[in-house]
């Protein structure tokens, strides 16, 4: 069982049980107030990949799957000075790729899908990276996630992009009753604005690694608790 498996299977376990469902009514008056406690909590919504540029961005988005951000952080500044455009990407050989991200988990196929990637970018998109979900879903390596994160760091349009961190503090939330990360982008865009997408995913991101951790959640210096059906169950996942 995978990581991620894993996760989802403790989540489900430990759960607290929910009161009444909600109404519509009340469930879009609560998430305002989440929306707003998560703006105060965290004010500031910047991207932790470090890059220059919506192609630096596009490389470091691929390779933080099942990264951290501080890993591809370190080795971005390397693979970017040796290939800093589309081009100088696609004409690498594999193994050369492979030799400055080899620190990084799945370097290997990483490796392959980045240059698959400026392959399409080149051919494609004059070199360009693309701005749309049908276009950036359609590069190698780049998932609804990713693109999601794209569009909203890189071209300032907005994008709901579900982590790990997003699916489990959207669900402890009542946000969602959903597991597929589809779905619960689909429940968070009914239930948020459009100009706030890329703000409240970011944010519950930051929420999940900071506060509202799988097995230990901050319960009592949550800033959400008094918005949380889940609030106060940190004892029961020890």
């Amino acid at each position: 069982m995978g990581r991620v498996d894993a996760e989802r299977r403790l989540s489900a376990q430990r759960q607290p049980k929910r009161g009444k469902r909600e109404s519509i009514d009340e469930k879009h008056a609560r998430a305002r107030k989440i929306g707003a406690l998560l703006d105060s909590a965290y004010p500031e919504v910047q991207c932790p990949l470090i890059h220059s540029n919506s192609f630096e961005l596009l490389v470091a988005v691929i390779l933080s799957a099942q990264c951290t951000d501080a890993a591809v952080n370190k080795i971005t500044p390397e693979l970017f000075r040796r290939f800093p455009t589309p081009a100088d990407l696609a004409a690498a050989p594999v193994a050369e790729i492979q030799s400055v991200i080899r620190r990084l988990g799945l370097f290997r196929a990483k490796a392959k899908s980045l240059k698959q990637c400026a392959e399409q970018l080149i051919r494609k998109y004059n070199a360009r990276v693309p701005s749309s979900m049908a276009e950036l879903t359609d590069l190698a390596g780049v998932g609804r996630k990713t693109a999601n994160v794209i569009l909203g760091h890189g071209f300032n349009l907005p994008g709901i992009a579900v982590d790990t961190h997003c699916r489990r503090v959207s669900s402890r939330l009542g946000l969602t009753r959903e597991d597929d990360p589809l779905k619960i982008e689909t429940d968070l865009s009914r239930l948020f604005p459009l100009s706030e997408w890329t703000g409240v995913s970011h944010r519950l991101i930051i929420h999940g690694r900071r506060v509202c951790h799988a097995r230990k959640p901050a319960c009592a210096r949550c800033p959400l608790a008094t918005v949380c059906p889940s609030r106060f169950i940190a004892d029961s996942l020890r």
